[in-house]
C-alpha cells in the first residue's frame, strides 16, 4: 500500500507547468513533507479517526515549524516526517486547535526541508487559479480552481465561517499546501467534498483559510492551544436530514451523553432559542458561555418533547495532551 501511494502521480495536464510558474516551484513542492502518525488505542479520538494516520504537512518557518491538519496529529504519541529528498526525522505534536482545526509539529533533527511564505487568504475569489501541492514534488501537486468561499459547519461541533473550496481533488488532501499562484500559502486541506459546480456535482477539498493562523499562533506555540477561553463542548454529533438536525452520534462519557441525550434526538433548541442548522446550532451553544457552562436542549423524541440540560466541558480535557519542548 505504501508503495502504491508513493508511485502514483495526477495525469501532465494536472500538474503545475514549470513553464507557466512565476515562483520557485522547487521550493513551494520541497517544503511540503510526509507526515505519518500513530495514536494509542485508548486514546480519545482512536475510534473516529484511528491509530494510524498519514497525510501533509507545510515547513512555515526556518527553524522547520510544521503547520498541518490537526486531526492528523490529535493524541499522537509518535510523528514522523519526511522530505521530499526521502530524508526523514521523528518529530513531536505541538499544539492543536480545534476551533480552526490547524496542528503544529515540531521536527526533532534536521529535516532539510525550506520554508514556504505565508499569503493572505481573504483576497481568494472564486474562480481564480490556484495549487494543491502533495509531498512527492510535482507528480503530486494539482492544478485547481477555487469553485466557492463560503461557511462550512461538520458534526464534530465545528464551523468556519468562511472555508476555500477548490477543485479538482486532491485524493491526498489531509494537510496538502494550498498554495497561489505567487508562490505563498493559503490555506491547508481539510476534507474531500462534493460541491455543485455548473449544476454538475463534483468533489473538491474544503480547505482552511491561512489568515485563521496568525491570531492564534503565539499562544499554541507556547502554550499548545490558543490563548483564549475554550468553547463549550457537548461531545454531540449532529447531522442535517430534511431539514432537522438529528443526533447521530454520542462521545461516550461525554456531557451529552452523560445528560441523557439519545441517539435519534432531534436537536429543536439550544437555550430557549430555535435552531435550524448545524452552524446556528454550534453557535447557539458557544453564546451560552465558555466551557463548562450549562446549556439547555430541547429535544424532540419518539414524538415528545424532551429537555435536558447539559454540563458542557473542554474538549482538550478529553484528550491527551501534545508533549511541550
Amino acid at each position: 500500500m505504501a508503495d502504491a501511494l508513493r508511485n502514483w502521480s495526477f495525469p501532465v495536464e494536472l500538474q503545475p507547468d514549470p513553464d507557466d510558474i512565476e515562483f520557485d516551484l522547487p521550493r513551494v513542492l520541497d517544503a511540503v513533507v510526509g507526515l505519518r502518525a500513530e495514536v494509542p488505542e485508548d486514546a480519545f479520538t482512536a475510534s473516529i479517526l484511528g491509530t494510524e494516520r498519514a497525510g501533509n504537512g507545510v515547513v512555515i518557518r526556518d527553524d522547520g515549524l510544521v503547520l498541518t491538519i490537526g486531526y492528523l496529529i490529535t493524541e499522537a504519541e509518535s510523528i514522523w516526517l519526511t522530505a521530499n529528498s526521502g530524508h526523514a526525522v521523528p518529530a513531536t505534536a505541538l499544539a492543536f486547535d480545534f476551533a480552526t482545526g490547524f496542528g503544529l509539529v515540531q521536527p526533532l533533527g534536521q529535516l532539510g526541508a525550506p520554508a514556504i511564505a505565508r499569503g493572505v487568504s481573504a483576497g481568494l475569489a472564486v474562480g481564480d487559479d490556484v495549487y494543491l501541492v502533495g509531498h512527492g514534488g510535482r507528480h503530486h501537486a494539482l492544478k485547481a480552481d477555487v469553485i466557492a468561499r463560503r461557511e462550512f459547519a461538520g458534526y464534530w461541533e465545528y464551523v468556519l465561517d468562511e472555508a476555500i473550496y477548490t477543485a479538482p481533488a486532491h485524493p491526498q488532501w489531509s494537510g496538502a499546501a494550498l498554495v497561489g499562484t505567487d508562490g505563498r500559502l493559503l490555506g491547508i486541506a481539510s476534507l474531500l467534498v462534493e460541491e455543485s459546480v455548473d449544476g454538475k456535482q463534483v468533489q473538491g477539498n474544503m480547505v482552511v483559510p491561512i489568515d485563521l493562523l496568525d491570531p492564534i499562533l503565539e499562544g499554541m506555540m507556547r502554550l499548545g492551544r490558543p490563548d483564549r477561553a475554550a468553547r463549550p463542548w457537548l461531545g454531540l454529533y449532529t447531522a442535517e436530514s430534511d431539514g432537522q438536525l438529528v443526533v447521530g452520534g454520542l462521545a461516550t462519557n461525554g456531557p451529552a451523553d452523560s445528560a441523557g441525550v439519545k441517539l435519534g434526538d432531534l436537536v429543536v433548541e439550544v437555550a430557549g432559542r430555535p435552531v435550524g442548522s448545524l452552524a446556528q446550532m454550534f453557535r447557539s451553544v458557544w453564546a451560552v458561555g465558555a466551557a463548562g457552562v450549562e446549556v439547555p436542549l430541547t429535544l424532540a423524541r419518539k414524538g415528545s418533547v424532551v429537555r435536558v440540560r447539559v454540563r458542557s466541558a473542554d474538549r482538550y480535557d478529553f484528550m491527551r495532551k501534545p508533549r511541550l519542548h
